[in-house]
């Protein structure tokens, strides 16, 4: 009997903890309600501020085939062995352009068209062969555009020759692409040029407003290799072609023409 009522007390007791317990978690996570209601968050805001302005430096001319500006390049000039001439810099520029080198030929009484040889880069791994491009920085920060052109300064010529001028013969561009890194509308370019001996400008390439910030290059056709008349294999480009009429005189001479690139402000085609 005695046993029976001390179980019976035990029992009472263990019923009687696990009904307090309960309300020990209630009032534990009651504090940590309060402790959250006393919290106090206040606000503070700063700012951060960069600005740009134009950059007047001159750009180094770049791979046309990779138009990286953190990968100069030096191009040969084939027509000035200490060129190429430096770019005009200012916020909107002329960075280079290639010379045109239409080789070495065979006098001839048929018509013929020659093509110019492929633009050399050099470094300290070598040389090697691209398209001829002409490329262009737009770092006036304005996005208004721009419009380049090109015109050529009268008829190959050779003041000291008998037959001073090959008259009739033509410089056309075909197979324009623009290339750049820019995340922008790139330019548009003309998609075939033929020069004007006489002087007219023709239009190269052209940005409407907001479009053709940063560096851009037009680059024409690719590169091919060649025999020339020496039997020699050389790289061409088919894509810039001199076109001679076989009825025009040539002498045993060098011929030659400047060609002047002109970069405007005046957007192009709205």
């Amino acid at each position: 009997m005695k046993n029976k009522a001390m179980q019976l007390a035990a029992i009472a007791t263990l019923l009687s903890c696990t009904a307090i317990s309960p309300l020990f978690a209630s009032a534990e996570e009651t504090g940590d309600t309060e402790e959250k209601e006393k919290e106090k968050v206040v606000n503070y805001v700063s700012n951060g501020k960069v600005a740009f302005i134009p950059n007047e430096d001159l750009q180094d001319p770049v791979d046309p085939t990779d138009p990286d500006p953190e990968k100069p390049v030096n191009p040969v000039d084939p027509t000035d062995p200490g060129g190429p001439k430096p770019g005009t810099g200012s916020p909107l520029g002329i960075d280079f352009v290639s010379s045109l080198d239409f080789g070495i030929n065979e006098i001839s009484n048929k018509e013929k068209i020659y093509y110019a040889n492929a633009q050399e880069l050099t470094s300290s791994n070598g040389s090697k062969y691209v398209p001829n491009y002409a490329q262009i920085s737009d770092n006036r920060g304005t996005n208004a555009g721009w419009k380049l052109t090109v015109k050529q300064e009268g008829q190959f010529a050779n003041a000291a020759a008998q037959n001073k001028k090959l008259t009739g013969s033509q410089i056309k561009f075909v197979n324009p692409t623009v290339t750049g890194k820019t995340v922008v509308t790139p330019p548009t370019a003309a998609k075939e040029i033929t020069l004007d001996p006489n002087g007219a400008e023709s239009l190269v390439m052209s940005a409407k407003p907001t479009e053709g910030a940063g560096l851009w290059v037009n680059l024409w056709g690719q590169v091919d290799e060649m025999t020339n008349a020496a039997g020699e294999k050389v790289q061409k480009n088919k894509a810039i072609s001199l076109s001679i009429p076989g009825k025009t005189p040539k002498d045993a001479v060098t011929y030659s023409t400047k060609l002047t690139w002109n970069l405007s402000d005046v957007p192009g085609n709205k």
